[in-house]
C-alpha cells in the first residue's frame, strides 16, 4: 500500500518574467512503512515537495494522494494524522521543553490522560527528561532540533515530514536525532519522506529520489542509485608523513582529464572520473600515494548525475604569496569567559599562521560560537590574551575590526536589500569609497558569479547563492583573516566543494581562514584543528594527529566523526565521573 502517490504535480511562484517552476510533472509513490531521502541542489524543489504533501502549498496541476487523502480538497482531515517539521522549526523559546510539549499538545487535541505517558516517552526518546523546565531559547542548537522533533511526536503521525531536521547540530546530536528517526520506522512503522544535505544520511533510507530544478533524475535504493559509478571512482592513499598538504594535492588532482570530482576522504582523496577507468596521475603526483579502485557511494553518484547540469564554477587559480611563513596571526592564551556564574569558554589556548586553514570543532554549546564571537571583537572577553592581526583586542578592538571579515552562523545580511545594495552598504561600512568602492563591488559581482542576482534581494536568493553574497561582503576590503562560522550548514555537496575551493584558494594566497563547521569530511581540509567540549580544548594538531589519538586495534583507521566522538564522549564520561 502507499502512503504518497503523486502523479504530473507541477507548482510555480511568481508571474510573468519572474514566475518560477519549483515542480515540473513529478510523478512518485512512497510506499507505507519505509523511509525515503529527497535530495538535490539548492532551488531544487524539496521543500515545495514536503509543504505541498503536508497540504500547506496548492498544486498548479496534478493529482496528489496522501494516506488515501485527495489534496487540496481534503487537507484539513489529513493534518491529524501526519507530522511536519519544517527547516525553522518554531520552538517559543520563552517556553521551557514542557510547555513547549504541552502546547503542541493542546494544538493537536490530546486528551489530558493520555500526555504524561507521551511526554515521558518523549523526553526518554531525546534524552531531554534533565532539561524539562530548561526554557527553549536556552538550549543548544541540537537540544532545540531534537525537541522540534519531540514536538512533531507529540501526536503519533502515519507520515512523518521532515525538512532538513538534523541541519546546524553537531554529529553526537545527529546520530541521537537519526535514531529517533529510525525508531519511528522500525518500533512505530511510520512512513517518513525527508530532505537532507548530508549524503550519509540519504545513504541510510530505504530509498531515495534526486531532485533538480524541479524534476526527478534518479530514484531507487542508494545502492541502485550508486551502481552506475562502478569503475569510476578511486582512493589515492596517502601515508600519514606526507610533507604536502591534502588540500594542495586535491587541487591538482582535480584538473587532471577526466575527473569530475575529487575531495578529501579519511587518510586520501577520492576520485570520481566522468567515464570507467583511473585518472593518468603524473609521477610528481603519484610518488606522493597510491591509487586504488573504491566503492563507489551516493555522494559519487550525485555529483556524477548533476556534472554537466549544474553550471562549474571556475575559480581562479591562486597566487602563492608566502602564505607558509609561519608568522602567528591570531594568539589565544588561557581565555576565559563567563555568562554570570557560567564559565562558557574555559582556559582556552591555541594559535593560528599566516595563510592556515584552521578548524574549530565541537558539539553544540561547547564554546564554539562564543570563542569565534570574542575574536572578532563582537564579545568582550572575562580574560586572557587575545591578539588578532598583531592587535590586542582588549585595547584596539576597532582597529582589529577593520584587519578582518566575518560571515556568521546565520545569514546576517540585509534581506530586504539586493545583492548590490548589501556589497554597497558593507563596502561603505568598511571605508571603501568613490571608484576604488566601484570595482572591488565589480569585482566581486564577477568573481562569485552573482551578477545574475544583482537586482534580487538577499532573502529571496537559493541558499548557496546566500553563502556566496555573505562571502563576498565579508572579503570586500580584502581583510589578512576571515572568521567563518558554520557557512555550510545546510547547503548541498555541490555548494560546499564550491565553498572550499574559494577557501583554499584564499589560503594559498595568504589569507588565514578561521572555520567552524559540523560536517566532520569538511574538517579534513583544515591544516590544523582544535577540538573544543563544555568550553575547553580537548585536543588540537593537524587532522592526521587528531584521528591517531584515538587509533585502536579494533579501529585501525578512524575517520574524523570518529575522532570527534570518541574524544567528545570520552571527556563527558570523564566530567560525570568527576561531578
Amino acid at each position: 500500500m502507499d502512503a504518497v502517490a503523486v502523479t504530473n504535480l507541477a507548482k510555480s511562484f511568481g508571474s510573468g518574467a519572474t514566475r518560477r517552476n519549483a515542480l515540473k510533472g513529478i510523478s512518485l509513490r512512497l510506499p507505507a512503512g519505509t523511509m525515503t531521502a529527497l535530495i538535490g541542489p539548492d532551488g531544487a524543489g524539496k521543500t515545495t515537495m514536503l509543504r505541498t504533501l503536508a497540504g500547506i502549498l496548492t498544486p498548479d496541476t496534478g493529482e496528489v494522494s496522501v494516506l488515501g487523502h485527495r489534496l487540496p480538497k481534503e487537507a484539513l482531515a489529513l493534518q491529524r494524522r501526519i507530522g511536519y517539521m519544517p527547516q525553522h522549526f518554531g520552538l517559543y523559546e520563552d517556553l521551557s521543553v514542557q510547555e513547549n510539549l504541552t502546547l503542541f499538545a493542546d494544538l493537536h487535541g490530546i486528551a489530558r490522560n493520555a500526555r504524561d505517558g507521551r511526554f515521558a516517552d518523549l523526553l526518554t526518546m531525546t534524552a531531554l527528561g534533565p532539561f524539562r523546565k530548561r526554557l527553549a531559547g536556552q538550549l543548544s542548537g541540537g537540544m532545540k532540533q531534537k525537541l522540534g522533533l519531540a514536538c512533531t511526536l507529540v501526536h503519533p503521525p502515519e507520515l512523518l515530514l521532515l525538512d532538513e531536521a538534523s541541519v546546524g547540530v553537531d554529529p553526537i546530536s545527529r546520530r541521537e536525532i537519526w535514531g529517533i528517526i529510525r525508531e519511528q520506522v522500525v518500533t512505530h512503522g511510520i512512513t517518513i519522506l525527508l530532505s537532507t544535505a548530508y549524503m550519509d544520511e540519504a545513504e541510510r533510507c530505504d530509498r531515495v529520489i534526486i531532485l533538480h530544478e524541479g524534476e526527478i533524475l534518479a530514484r531507487g535504493r542508494p545502492a541502485e542509485i550508486s551502481a552506475p559509478l562502478e569503475g569510476r571512482s578511486f582512493l589515492f592513499e596517502l601515508p600519514e608523513n606526507i610533507s604536502a598538504a591534502p588540500r594542495t594535492l586535491q587541487s591538482r588532482m582535480a584538473g587532471l582529464p577526466g575527473v569530475i570530482d575529487t575531495v578529501i576522504q579519511a587518510n586520501g582523496l577520492r576520485i570520481v572520473m566522468e567515464q570507467p577507468g583511473p585518472p593518468a596521475v603524473p609521477a610528481d603526483l603519484g610518488s606522493h600515494g597510491t591509487l586504488k579502485p573504491s566503492p563507489p557511494r551516493l555522494e559519487d553518484a550525485f555529483v556524477s548525475l548533476l556534472y554537466g547540469r549544474v553550471r562549474r564554477h571556475v575559480i581562479a587559480a591562486p597566487r602563492e604569496t608566502g602564505a607558509s611563513d609561519g608568522t602567528v596571526v591570531i594568539e589565544v592564551h588561557d581565555l576565559y569567559r563567563y555568562f554570570g556564574d557560567f564559565p562558557a569558554v574555559k582556559g582556552v589556548s591555541f594559535s593560528v599562521r599566516k595563510g592556515e586553514i584552521f578548524g574549530l570543532l565541537g558539539a553544540n554549546g561547547a564554546g564554539k560560537s562564543t570563542t569565534f564571537r570574542m575574536l572578532c571583537g563582537l564579545l568582550p572577553s572575562s580574560s586572557g590574551t587575545l591578539r588578532v592581526a598583531g592587535l590586542d583586542l582588549r585595547k584596539a578592538p576597532a582597529a582589529t575590526r577593520a584587519r578582518i571579515g566575518y560571515v556568521s552562523q546565520r545569514f546576517s545580511l540585509y534581506t530586504a536589500l539586493s545583492v548590490k545594495q548589501n556589497m554597497e552598504f558593507f563596502a561603505s561600512a568598511y571605508g571603501l569609497q568613490n571608484q576604488k568602492k566601484k570595482s572591488r563591488i565589480a569585482r566581486a559581482l564577477e568573481e562569485f558569479e552573482l551578477t545574475a542576482y544583482v537586482a534580487t534581494n538577499a532573502g529571496d536568493l537559493p541558499l548557496g547563492y546566500k553563502q556566496r553574497l555573505a562571502l563576498a561582503c565579508a572579503l570586500m576590503h580584502e581583510p589578512d583573516i576571515v572568521f567563518l562560522d558554520e557557512p555550510t550548514s545546510g547547503v548541498d555537496p555541490l555548494a560546499r566543494r564550491e565553498f572550499w575551493t574559494r577557501l583554499n584558494a584564499l589560503a594559498r594566497e595568504g589569507t588565514t581562514c578561521l572555520v567552524t563547521t559540523h560536517f566532520l569530511e569538511e574538517a579534513e581540509y583544515c591544516d590544523r584543528l582544535v577540538l573544543m567540549s563544555l568550553g575547553e580544548v580537548l585536543a588540537q594538531g593537524t587532522p592526521s594527529e587528531i584521528k591517531a589519538a584515538v587509533r585502536r586495534p579494533d579501529e585501525p583507521a578512524p575517520g574524523m566523526e570518529d575522532a570527534f566522538i570518541s574524544i567528545i564522549e570520552e571527556h563527558e564520561r570523564t566530567s560525570r565521573r568527576a561531578s
